[in-house]
């Protein structure tokens, strides 16, 4: 069965590959606005269906795997900046208080007709504090690291992000964009030949 990331993140390919698996990564060019009214899980797990179903149409007989992360500061999403400037406001935002990672997670089965066979969702939540930064340290991050393509203008791996972040409370992974033991936990019954193939074929 052939794995299939949908999803272009470079983060949770890297995960991935982590984990041992053979996969190709093919983006989804999905819409990704918000619609008013729902919860933040919902979201989270809405925006990574979008993605994986419309990717499915693509890959017979295959596992697939999408995922989507937002973030919550005061009820209020906090999306991909869209330039320095809103890089630099939504960290200013950031600043000194605690705000919440919510990553959803599609997992799809597909028939040699591309049709979707099986489906599991789930949503992890995970709280982050950031420090009191000052307006030279937002400056600094944003010139050197060029967050534009992370929710909330920040990656904590890999990244001068991990500066800012005086505590998390839950799975760090999740921050990153791809909560791993969760992932784990549902892929033994989704697809358990796929999960105990990480650990390698008993002889």
């Amino acid at each position: 069965m052939k794995i299939v990331l949908a999803s272009g993140s470079p983060r949770r390919a890297s995960i991935l590959k982590q984990l041992g698996f053979s996969f190709m990564a093919d983006p989804s060019s999905e819409d990704e606005s918000i619609e008013p009214g729902k919860t933040p899980e919902q979201i989270a797990s809405g925006l990574a269906y979008k993605k994986g179903t419309s990717v499915a149409t693509r890959h017979p007989d295959s596992l697939l795997i999408a995922a989507d992360t937002i973030v919550v500061l005061d009820n209020e999403i906090i999306g991909k900046p869209s330039d320095a400037e809103d890089a630099k406001k939504m960290l200013s935002r950031l600043s000194g208080k605690t705000h919440n990672v919510y990553t959803g997670i599609v997992l799809l089965k597909t028939s040699f007709h591309c049709k979707i066979t099986e489906e599991k969702t789930f949503c992890e939540q995970t709280s982050v504090t950031f420090s009191k930064l000052s307006q030279y340290e937002i400056e600094k991050y944003v010139e050197k690291s060029k967050p534009f393509d992370k929710a909330g203008s920040y990656g904590i791996q890999d990244d001068l992000g991990c500066l800012f972040v005086e505590n998390i409370d839950g799975d760090y992974y999740n921050v990153v964009g791809f909560p791993v033991n969760r992932f784990y936990h549902h892929l033994k019954n989704f697809e358990p030949e796929v999960a105990a193939s990480i650990f390698g074929r008993q002889e």
